[in-house]
């Protein structure tokens, strides 16, 4: 099946397929093609160029993109999409004072949505998980990373890494699995915590491995959670499993985390809104991918990542969703493209290279998707009629996206 994209007012993200993500300056750079043309052959990318050599042989299909600029579908490389319930009333009790940490004092938090995910079946998870991620999908997602971490029991953990596997199985896009092993302590291991992770590790990273349930093992690096000494130990016995390591760190204080996600080659580092000179120091020279997730800095109206800090510093930058029930519950990432720019600071072009061609990097997908580079997967996204690209991050409120396409083919509605 040939499908023939003609007219294309610009042709975004187009890369050489050696380009692994950028960094620093080179993130001011969205290559682009005025007055393209894009072919797809089954589900990849097979050429691209100006109209005037846009192939003249026969194809399956043509879609005439006047005045619309197609650019590679999001890779949104951070999020718990598999959760069970809500958490709407701990909304309110922060519009009532408490804070996020208050909340978790009080058995609010990751332990409630613990409790409500092992009281869920199965197959409950599952149909709440998929129609999250059928939203996404519609709103430009073509590749995401899914995170266990809200069982707190290795069969709950299980639970989770099961529907995320048939998820994987059921839908097109791409979807990478996250072991979180250490997200929270639970009520009955709050003085053992070393007893709660050897239980979680010994029973689920056997599992994981026989059943090739995941690619990456996480944890919550922060004070009143895991410290550096506990995440160590986490990633030394998942390293033997073959699970590389995405971490969440300094979220709300810096404890050293960076610099162990580093020294054990994390494929991305995640959250940083509190950054130290160190933690800028450990990353320069290093393959760790920063992830900012900006959507949490809005809805707990905590500090963004600084993000001009990290780029000035000629480092990379990730934007992701954190989609979860409690801290970001929305996994739309052209409101996360905006407040990019909007909060952090971020061009256009910045935003849009960190949430494609980073955003696979940081998932081990730059092999497959978030460019548009010939041989990779055809994930791409068709705007409607738009005077530039700014729009997509300026308008705010405004779904600017008018197809998708995944694997070469048109989402429905």
């Amino acid at each position: 099946m040939k499908t023939l994209f003609k007219n294309i007012k610009q042709l975004l993200q187009v890369r050489d397929a050696n380009v692994d993500f950028v960094g620093g300056k080179e993130m001011k750079v969205l290559p682009k093609i005025e007055a393209a043309y894009l072919l797809v052959e089954d589900d990849r990318i097979a050429a691209f160029g100006s109209m005037d050599s846009c192939p003249t042989d026969s194809v399956d299909k043509v879609v005439d993109a006047s005045e619309k600029i197609i650019l590679p579908s999001w890779c949104d490389s951070h999020t718990h999409l598999v959760y069970a319930g809500n958490r709407e009333e701990e909304f309110k009790d922060r519009i009532n004072g408490l804070s996020y940490e208050e909340i978790a004092k009080k058995g609010g938090g990751i332990l409630n949505s613990a409790k409500t995910l092992q009281e869920t079946s199965v197959e409950d998870l599952y149909n709440q998980s998929k129609t999250r991620l059928e939203e996404v999908m519609r709103l430009g997602t073509g590749a995401i990373e899914i995170k266990s971490g809200y069982g707190l029991t290795p069969e709950a953990e299980l639970k989770m890494l099961h529907v995320i596997e048939r998820l994987r199985q059921e839908y097109p896009l791409q979807i990478r699995a996250t072991f979180l092993a250490a997200h929270a302590i639970p009520t009955e291991y709050k003085n053992n915590k070393t007893e709660f992770l050897e239980n979680m590790l010994s029973k689920v990273l056997p599992v994981i491995e026989a059943e090739n349930l995941a690619s990456y093992v996480d944890v919550f690096c922060e004070e009143g959670y895991f410290s550096t000494e506990d995440t160590t130990r986490v990633l030394k016995q998942a390293k033997t499993y073959g699970l590389t390591p995405k971490i969440h760190v300094n979220q709300f204080n810096a404890i050293g985390g960076v610099g162990v996600g580093v020294a054990f080659n994390a494929r991305s580092v995640d959250h940083l809104e509190i950054l130290t000179d160190a933690d800028l120091d450990a990353l320069k020279g290093s393959r760790t991918m920063p992830v900012a997730l900006p959507g949490c800095s809005f809805f707990l109206g905590i500090p963004y990542t600084p993000a001009r800090k990290i780029i000035d510093a000629g480092l990379p930058l990730t934007l992701a969703s954190d989609y979860n029930p409690g801290s970001a519950p929305s996994g739309n990432m052209n409101f996360v493209v905006s407040l990019a720019s909007i909060k952090m600071e971020m061009t256009p072009e910045e935003a849009i290279n960190a949430a494609t061609i980073n955003g696979a990097y940081a998932m081990n997908l730059e092999q497959e998707v978030g460019s548009i580079t010939v041989g990779k997967k055809a994930n791409f996204m068709v705007t409607k009629k738009l005077s530039s690209p700014t729009v997509i991050t300026y308008a705010f409120g405004s779904n600017n996206i008018e197809q998708i396409y995944i694997n070469g083919n048109l989402l429905d509605d």
